[in-house]
């Protein structure tokens, strides 16, 4: 997707949910970002920390954060990290200097940032940890994220589904391989537990079974949710444990590492020949992912829309820059590692919902709400 489109869509989602934007055009000769500000009073500086832009869904989600705020009065100073964590550090402590009065960051390794962030602290800076909950500091005032437990549950059912697990016998079970997310990005075990609570009961009646036998997310997970990383295990998992056994199914917590799987399952001939494609799902409706379902390749993939993520991010910089206390949701779940005020400290949280996104309701839930066009899908 552009990034003109998605700042777009991104700013009459706005409207729909009536909030209130300035309609003034930037004047020509360049400088719209700045002008637009200036049309409206310059409410402060916003730094906004993104950690790739190797991925669809963080380019719009920069976008989009970016297009919101500025649209209130702020300039933002985004910045990718493309995900090496020395240069996200670097990144934010240049925001700091520049005198940026809310951190908005998407951590590269939510573990590496204690430092920085205290020094954000000690200049009266706040912290929104956007969709990846930042570990092992007091400094991060709030989270912005979804349900990410029940993100994974939605996995486990993708594949719940996909394999008719409710028809399964022990005497022909459905095979599956388990991949899991970064081990350095919080979020990757929430999934991972969500989708196995959810399996645990086949895997208890031993009507679905791990052909390698890998799970538990030091076993099974993808650094940097690598599509590449994903699908050179793939490769390794097929010619060690499946060259006299079909494969059914895949546990997969991205589209990109999906895209992998799928790489390598058509690399040994499923999908042709009269080899079913195994059930794979995914996370984040990527456009190539989104096409990949149409297509018949990837089952199914979880949407979470980042226009109200951005949306929520939004609310949370005016509220602190405003003075008050910005809404949350969930104050019991998100313990980053530290303690504050002698307990451990949990974030608090504003968690949105998802959705599963299936081959049938892919216009009504991904078209139909204007985050794609029939266009962009071949439709």
């Amino acid at each position: 997707m552009k990034i003109r489109t998605a700042a777009v869509r991104a700013l009459a989602l706005l409207a729909a949910a009536g909030i209130t934007l300035s309609c003034n055009k930037p004047q020509s000769g360049g400088g719209g970002s700045a002008d637009a500000s200036r049309q409206q009073g310059d409410k402060g500086a916003v730094g906004v920390a993104m950690p790739t832009k190797s991925s669809q869904r963080w380019i719009q989600d920069g976008d989009n954060v970016k297009a919101q705020l500025e649209q209130l009065g702020y300039r933002v100073n985004l910045q990718y990290g493309e995900d090496l964590v020395e240069n996200q550090v670097s990144q934010i402590e240049n925001m700091i200097t520049a005198g940026v009065k809310v951190l908005v960051i998407a951590s590269i390794d939510g573990e590496s940032l204690t430092a920085v962030l205290e020094k954000a602290h000690d200049e009266g800076i706040q912290v929104i940890a956007y969709d990846r909950l930042i570990r092992n500091s007091p400094y991060v005032d709030y989270y912005v994220s979804f349900d990410n437990y029940k993100v994974g549950m939605q996995m486990g059912d993708i594949l719940a589904a996909g394999l008719n697990l409710a028809a399964a016998t022990q005497e022909a079970p459905r095979y599956i391989e388990l991949f899991g997310g970064s081990p350095d990005d919080n979020n990757a075990y929430f999934f991972y537990n969500g989708a196995m609570d959810v399996l645990k009961p086949y895997f208890d009646r031993k009507t679905l079974v791990i052909g390698s036998g890998q799970q538990g997310m030091d076993r099974v997970g993808t650094l940097r949710w690598d599509g590449a990383t994903a699908q050179a295990r793939m490769d390794n998992l097929l010619s060690a444990y499946y060259t006299d056994r079909k494969l059914d199914g895949v546990l997969s917590p991205y589209d990109g590492i999906s895209l992998g799987i799928l790489s390598s399952l058509k690399g040994v001939g499923y999908g042709s020949g009269g080899s079913p494609m195994p059930v794979v799902g995914g996370q984040d409706a990527e456009l190539p992912s989104v096409k990949s379902i149409i297509a018949g390749e990837q089952y199914a993939t979880i949407f979470k829309d980042t226009r109200l993520l951005a949306a929520e991010a939004v609310k949370i910089v005016t509220a602190i820059l405003e003075g008050r206390s910005a809404a949350v949701n969930n104050i019991t779940d998100y313990e980053n590692g530290s303690t504050k005020d002698g307990k451990p400290y949990i974030v608090p949280s504003m968690l949105l919902q998802s959705t599963a996104i299936y081959k049938d309701n892919i216009k009504k839930d991904l078209v139909d709400n204007g985050y794609y066009t029939a266009a962009e899908l071949g439709l």
